[in-house]
């Protein structure tokens, strides 16, 4: 039996496989997230117990498994001290404290500077924005830490005593391309020099460890941490090959095509996630909301996603002349561009609009987000899709008809599956990832489509010309 253990945002799972990627069992809880005020933290001990939960129902009655491959949410900083105990909650990758600091490194060249070095765009939820809020905000906090974790590295360490991170999670954003090390100028450019000590070690291929005695698994049980969950979910739905792609449907929009190696050049947006393989890296367009934006809708027109499928049957291909410019998160927006500023519009709406036209244009808006983002990371080839949207039969068929291509479901607990790829190399990947269905686009769908894909982009240039005039005094409203 191989277990893969995936630690998102919202649920912490662990699922358990067969030599074949056959899933036999798969054992799930919630996780808590606290948001308030632009601030979204989580609760590591609470993270670490639901981890062992999990596992314990997974494993119980069963054979102690063979191999356990650890994933789980990327970016934030999960503060932690020698023993991985918590110093203080960990900031999630949603959170947006730090949007002032990455609109003044935008202003001054630091996020430029970095990206020509590493590839990778600063975002209000990412390790730099945050390290350095906490160097100026919180100090005592870092002063108490011994490592600036990652949430799956944090539970790595827990469970084996091993403290480093992987090439995935370390890419964002200090990696060097070249040295795949940290790159000291990409750290003095953020001012964090003097704290370059709280970043684990990056261990190639990926940090490994065996369980501890007294834990959910038993002693001396193989556990290998990485990559993060995106990554992850690319390699469990066998988006390996340049050109291929990945869309997760999820909290956020992850959207990532292969490409052969980074680059540097053009308008800093995205990322560049390392794999195991040096000839193989990740172009990621990762929108900050995919189904959060959906349920803020839902929920403000009294819907739940049960009723998805029915309200978007009741409004048609452009719902009426609603559109949606699906920008909700707190923290802005870091792809296919940068821009902290970034909200949400909605517009066309008059006293004929109903519920249902304003779900169908949120979830056409998440669409038309979803081809911006994997248009500028270079997809070319095969996609696959995972994530909670893909749930739903309609707006899987919406995708289909925006993207124009078909759209290979991945086969269930993706993240896992790749996670368990990473840790056992000796797995028939073709088999493993097989997938669960192909949706083809409908011809009139994708032609409609088209140039309201082109409209989408006119709307989404004017928004950031607005955006930019907002001035800093705004950019957290």
């Amino acid at each position: 039996m191989l277990v893969g253990i995936d630690v998102g945002t919202s649920v912490v799972k662990a699922a358990a496989f067969d030599e074949s990627g056959r899933a036999l069992a798969v054992e799930s809880c919630p996780a808590r997230v606290r948001a308030g005020d632009g601030r979204v933290e989580q609760d590591a001990e609470e993270v670490v117990e639901a981890v062992g939960r999990v596992l314990g129902a997974l494993t119980a009655g069963r054979p102690a498994p063979t191999a356990v491959g650890l994933t789980g949410q990327g970016d934030g900083v999960w503060l932690i001290d020698r023993e991985a105990r918590p110093v203080r909650p960990a900031i999630s990758w949603m959170d947006g404290r730090a949007a002032p600091i990455v609109a003044e490194w935008t202003a001054n060249g630091v996020a430029h500077e970095v990206f020509r070095r590493t590839g990778n765009t600063l975002f209000p939820g990412g390790p730099a924005p945050l390290l350095a809020w906490l160097d100026r905000h919180e100090p005592e906090s870092l002063d108490a830490a011994a490592t600036a974790a990652y949430c799956k590295d944090m539970v790595l360490q827990r469970l084996t005593g091993v403290r480093g991170t992987d090439v995935s999670d370390a890419s964002v954003p200090f990696l060097d391309p070249h040295t795949r090390d940290y790159d000291a100028e990409a750290v003095a450019a953020c001012g964090l020099t003097h704290r370059a000590g709280l970043l684990a070690p990056v261990v190639e291929p990926r940090p490994a460890g065996e369980a501890l005695p007294g834990g959910p698994l038993p002693a001396g049980v193989p556990i290998s941490a990485g990559p993060f969950d995106v990554p992850a979910c690319a390699l469990g739905a066998g988006a390996t090959e340049p050109g291929d792609g990945l869309l997760i449907i999820g909290t956020t929009l992850a959207c990532l095509a292969v490409v052969a190696e980074p680059d540097l050049a053009g308008e800093p947006a995205g990322f560049h996630f390392a794999t195991g393989r040096r000839d193989r890296w990740l172009r990621g367009m990762p929108a900050m909301v995919g189904t959060a934006a959906l349920d803020w809708v839902l929920g403000a027109v009294g819907a739940a996603h049960r009723d998805l499928d029915e309200l978007l049957a009741a409004s048609p291909p452009g719902a009426h002349g609603v559109r949606v410019l699906p920008f909700f998160s707190p923290a802005g927006e870091r792809a296919p561009f940068l821009e902290p500023a970034a909200r949400a519009e909605i517009t066309g709406v008059s006293l004929e609009t109903t519920s249902a036209d304003l779900v169908r244009a949120t979830c056409e808006g998440i669409a038309f987000a979803a081809r911006h983002c994997l248009t500028a990371a270079g997809l070319a080839g095969d996609l696959a899709v995972a994530g909670g949207g893909t749930r739903s039969e309609t707006w899987l068929g919406l995708f289909a008809d925006v993207l124009g291509r078909p759209l290979r479901v991945a086969a269930a607990e993706a993240g896992a599956r790749g996670a368990v790829l990473a840790a056992a190399g000796h797995l028939d990947a073709a088999a493993w990832t097989r997938p669960a269905s192909v949706r083809d686009p409908d011809a009139g769908g994708a032609r409609f489509y088209e140039e309201e894909y082109r409209a989408y982009l006119r709307r989404v240039a004017a928004a950031r010309e607005r955006w930019r005039d907002a001035g800093p005094d705004r950019r957290r409203d």
